[in-house]
């Protein structure tokens, strides 16, 4: 492979215990959303500020070894002249980017999703690279419902994720593959573990058929949970059902797995992640994190968009990084959880 060695070294820096992601990758609507929350108005200035604040967070990399941007973010500099990236790897944080072009229904397959932006993707990896992008990352959805996803769905969007994880090491980025199942719906966690154990066996296949090296890619799936209209599930209970299908669909060979929040809270994100560790110890796979909201939530609420808080703000994010860190140790305890 032309760029193992590329490829090698960026998993080295991206794969290290007791370091996880950050996600800082939201789509302009999400971000607006995420926004309006806190009465912000969503500019490029906006949200150039709120990245900046980020990447520039005095000691971020000593929890953090990596952080997925949006295209708009890769161009930005902080407030001291710096591009986002470089202030990213002044403190030794992986930059990446999202490179997929969101979702839309899947033809003739009612109810499933497909994710679009293959074409070119190639051309514009190059130029993702050339400014500072190290790895990439392509999200696939399936929604529970009575009858999907379909095994239509399933096969469509794993052929999806193999494809662009061969664009990515054909042009020396590590690819991040997300096939997330959603947690939207009533059911209960046994529907939410079959689902996921289908999906991740359909993506694994797929990978295989696209030469995919497992090695020199990290896998950003979701934990299995109950549905959000459904009783809520224990740590342990939650842990117990991700690695059994993890066990079952995941080879070894995989150096990472970076769990996505995927609608939980920050504390609940954190309490699945440390009671996988704590039982997943003997596991072949580094058990992180890839969290966007459950890292940067209490960051953004402490910010509200005002510059006198952004030490404030900083020190939220730091302090969700290192429970998070606890967490990847199996150290986390909810008592550590600041007071409210």
């Amino acid at each position: 492979m032309e760029y193992q060695s590329e490829l090698e070294n960026t998993i080295r820096d991206m794969v290290q215990k007791g370091r996880g992601i950050l996600a800082a990758d939201e789509s302009s609507p999400t971000i607006a959303k995420r926004f309006k929350a806190i009465n912000v108005e969503s500019t490029e200035e906006t949200r150039r500020a709120w990245r900046s604040l980020l990447v520039t967070t005095e000691g971020l990399g000593e929890y953090i070894s990596g952080i997925i941007l949006f295209e708009e973010t890769l161009g930005q500099n902080t407030p001291d002249g710096k591009t986002i990236p470089e202030a990213a790897w002044a403190q030794k944080i992986v930059p990446g980017i999202k490179v997929d072009k969101g979702k839309v229904p899947l033809a003739l397959s009612p109810g499933d999703l497909i994710t679009q932006g293959l074409d070119g993707l190639a051309d514009r990896l190059k130029t993702y690279k050339a400014q500072g992008a190290r790895f990439a990352k392509w999200r696939e959805v399936y929604a529970i419902e009575k009858h999907n996803p379909s095994q239509h769905g399933i096969e469509a969007n794993a052929e999806m994720l193999a494809r662009y994880a061969a664009v990515c090491q054909a042009e020396g980025l590590v690819p991040i593959v997300e096939p997330e199942v959603l947690m939207d719906g009533d059911h209960d966690i046994d529907r939410h573990a079959q689902v996921t154990e289908a999906v991740q066996h359909a993506v694994f296949h797929a990978l295989h058929r696209h030469h995919v090296a497992l090695e020199l890619m990290i896998l950003k799936p979701n934990m299995v949970l109950p549905g959000k209209d459904c009783r809520r599930a224990e740590p342990d209970e939650v842990a117990e059902a991700t690695l059994r299908v993890l066990r079952r669909t995941v080879p070894a060979a995989v150096p990472s797995i970076n769990f996505l929040s995927g609608g939980q809270g920050p504390e609940e994100a954190t309490a699945n992640l440390n009671a996988l560790n704590r039982q997943g110890a003997d596991s072949p796979w580094r058990l992180s994190i890839s969290y966007g909201r459950a890292l940067q939530q209490t960051a953004l609420h402490a910010w509200l968009g005002k510059p006198e808080n952004v030490p404030a703000a900083q020190k939220a994010l730091l302090e969700r990084a290192r429970l998070n860190h606890l967490a990847m140790l199996g150290e986390y305890r909810p008592d550590m959880e600041p007071a409210a």
